[in-house]
């Protein structure tokens, strides 16, 4: 029977001969054999391939032993008096944690703050310490809070987080108590501490109401970020900049900015969130990355997982999906936004100029102009150059 098969169906029937016997490196090596084989007579099948193996890391080998996870501290997490709930949420994430996102001068900013406890004796022998405060600002979503667990992974440090959100209708009334106690654990061990939230202390601050307690608060906080030993590194963290009471920034040693994501970034997460699913949604990449601009990265990874539960459910194709998308996100978009994604869709769809009028509302007649006059445009351009 074997004999009577081609070339594919051999390919094919071998292929699900090891899938089947989770042989999971031999199906990847036999794949890769493959894109090779049919480079040149289907280019197509062997992209498709390609892009799969590339999409789909390698699963590593189950260790020989189990290694022991690193030791909790010996010190219990302080609690609220009342409830008995932890003050403080835990992370102690590996070195090897994915970096966040960010654009060149964060990466550059992080770097020389890692740098510098790495190389504290140097500093020391100069008379100086290493950054031992920061805050970080920005809008929701951009990335505050995974900057500082990757940065306490980078540090080897346990990192502890204090929603002060949280502990709010804790905290008023009673002097301050839960925060004292989350701040001196914290000062105990060497550990990265985020504030998170901090603006919600200066948010009230203008209420009427236990005005004195609150203003108590910003005290003590002021305090520790002067007196904050150089073991650790304290961390702030504010949708809201302009709630901050000014002599709180003069406090921290570093004031980190972070912006929404440019069009490079926006690309790097699409492909990031989209993991083994980008070789199927990778030929809509130009068009998510124009719809996706301005969005946040935790806005992109929940829309982009649930284009990834739709497809793996069957309920939507990967065509469907983004064609509902790009329709939801022209409305928001001004007249050469619409016009803009319109031409992208010509350029790099098979839509039909009629559907893509339906999903932009631009016209067709406009978008049979801005179609054409681009080449023309080019072309003249080209004419207009001197000989080389």
């Amino acid at each position: 029977m074997l004999d009577e098969m081609n070339d594919v169906q051999l390919d094919l029937a071998q292929l699900i001969r090891l899938a089947l016997a989770e042989q999971t490196e031999d199906v990847r090596l036999f794949v890769a054999r493959l894109v090779r084989k049919y480079r040149n007579t289907d280019p197509e099948l062997a992209e498709q391939m390609d892009l799969y193996l590339r999409a789909k890391a390698p699963r590593a080998s189950a260790p020989l032993r189990k290694v022991a996870p690193p030791p909790l501290s010996a010190q219990p997490l302080p609690v609220d008096d009342e409830s008995r709930l932890s003050l403080l949420k835990v992370f102690r994430d590996e070195p090897n944690r994915e970096p966040p996102l960010l654009a060149t001068d964060l990466e550059e900013t992080l770097s020389q703050l890692i740098q510098e406890r790495h190389q504290t004796k140097r500093l020391a022998s100069m008379g100086l310490n290493p950054t031992r405060s920061a805050i970080f600002v920005g809008p929701p979503g951009v990335g505050k809070t995974l900057t500082a667990r990757w940065l306490a992974s980078q540090l080897g440090m346990p990192l502890y987080v204090l929603d002060l959100t949280a502990v709010m209708s804790s905290l008023l009334g009673r002097s301050g108590s839960n925060l004292r106690a989350a701040l001196d654990f914290a000062k105990r061990s060497s550990c990265v501490l985020l504030l998170d939230e901090i603006d919600a202390i200066a948010k009230r601050r203008s209420d009427d109401t236990d005005i004195g307690e609150l203003k108590r608060l910003v005290t003590v906080i002021l305090q520790e970020v002067d007196e904050w030993p150089a073991t650790g590194l304290l961390l702030a963290a504010t949708n809201h900049a302009e709630l901050i009471d000014p002599a709180l920034w003069r406090r921290f040693d570093l004031v980190v900015n972070f912006k929404a994501p440019g069009i490079p970034a926006v690309k790097q997460a699409i492909k990031r969130f989209l993991g083994p699913d980008f070789a199927l949604f990778g030929r809509w990449i130009d068009i998510l990355t124009f719809a996706f601009h301005g969005e946040s990265f935790s806005d992109i990874e929940r829309d982009l997982q649930r284009f990834r539960r739709a497809v793996a459910l069957g309920t939507a194709s990967d065509a469907d999906l983004i064609e509902e998308f790009v329709k939801s996100r022209a409305l928001v978009l001004d007249r050469q936004g619409r016009i803009d994604l319109a031409v992208l869709l010509a350029k790099q769809t098979r839509l039909s100029q009629h559907a893509i009028s339906e999903i932009t509302g631009v016209s067709r007649d406009t978008i049979r102009k801005y179609t054409s006059e681009q080449p023309a445009a080019a072309k003249k351009t080209q004419k207009g150059k001197p000989d080389a």
